[in-house]
């Protein structure tokens, strides 16, 4: 099966439990989607674009920020994760925004539609980063921004390693091309920013964002929430012995102890966040 479809086949089996957890992941990235907006210079009245929109965020939230009288529009390739972002657009009664079934390589919008684009955790993920960032550019309007978030390296954010080596010393993780879909995809400084120069964005900048992810849930519910979340991360529990299965759990949790506070768990995180603008004035 081609890597792309392996990738889509993931992303709709998690689908049910990124809308299950929707309300804590909002949370975990709150600063993230906050930055992206200010870098993309989002604002009242602005019609936006959210690529890669998975069950809705941060389409949802950057809705509150244009008003009634903005727009927010939000595609994804997972038609699981477009139906849940629906349903909570429906359940807020939000009228501002609407999501679309579409591929960020090929945006159904017209040309100089959208005065901010924006993508959270998405771009590493694409099959052409390259095609998704021009696309981008077709349908912002000249001199308008766009903005991308990107996680850095592995060993600054535990959200992801914490758990990860516990897992890697019963599985050994599988290689992963420096271009392959990863969530590390562009961890190295620059290497996303080279991409949007080379696909006509004018004046691209980085910015290392460093916040903290704050989960309100304990250990034990945050385990469960990150299987929930990965399928590749199940996909390696399964393959192992119910006793290294139960160890695995231990070992994790207890990875865990040195996050846990009177709320919950509170990661340090950093992200790189990469923005510029479409040739033009405005």
């Amino acid at each position: 099966m081609p890597r792309d479809l392996d990738e889509i086949n993931r992303w709709s089996c998690s689908a049910p439990y990124w809308e299950k957890h929707r309300e804590v992941i909002r949370r975990m990235f709150a600063p993230v989607t906050q930055s992206l907006a200010e870098d993309a210079q989002v604002s009242a009245r602005q019609t936006v674009l959210d690529v890669a929109t998975g069950p809705g965020e941060p389409a949802l939230s950057v809705a509150a920020l244009v008003g009634p009288e903005g727009k927010v529009s939000g595609i994804d390739v997972i038609p699981e994760m477009v139906a849940a972002a629906r349903r909570e657009a429906n359940r807020l009664g939000l009228g501002n925004v609407t999501f679309d079934v579409a591929s960020a390589d090929r945006l159904p919008f017209a040309p100089d539609t959208f005065d901010a684009a924006l993508n959270r955790f998405g771009v590493m993920f694409f099959p052409s980063p390259m095609d998704a960032v021009r696309e981008m550019l077709r349908v912002l309007r000249p001199g308008r921004k766009l903005a991308l978030a990107v996680w850095h390296f592995a060993d600054r954010n535990p959200f992801h390693c914490s758990l990860s080596r516990v897992v890697d010393r019963f599985i050994d993780p599988p290689p992963v091309g420096p271009d392959a879909p990863d969530a590390f995809r562009f961890a190295t400084p620059g290497k996303l920013l080279e991409i949007c120069g080379q696909a006509g964005v004018v004046a691209p900048v980085e910015r290392v964002l460093q916040f903290r992810i704050e989960a309100p849930v304990p250990a034990e519910a945050y385990w469960a929430l990150r299987l929930e979340m990965s399928e590749k991360l199940r996909e390696k529990m399964a393959r192992l012995p119910a006793d290294q299965m139960a160890e695995v759990h231990r070992l994790a949790v207890e990875s865990l102890s040195e996050y846990s506070t009177d709320l919950g768990l509170s990661f340090p995180a950093e992200v790189l966040i990469v923005s510029g603008a479409k040739v033009g004035s405005i």
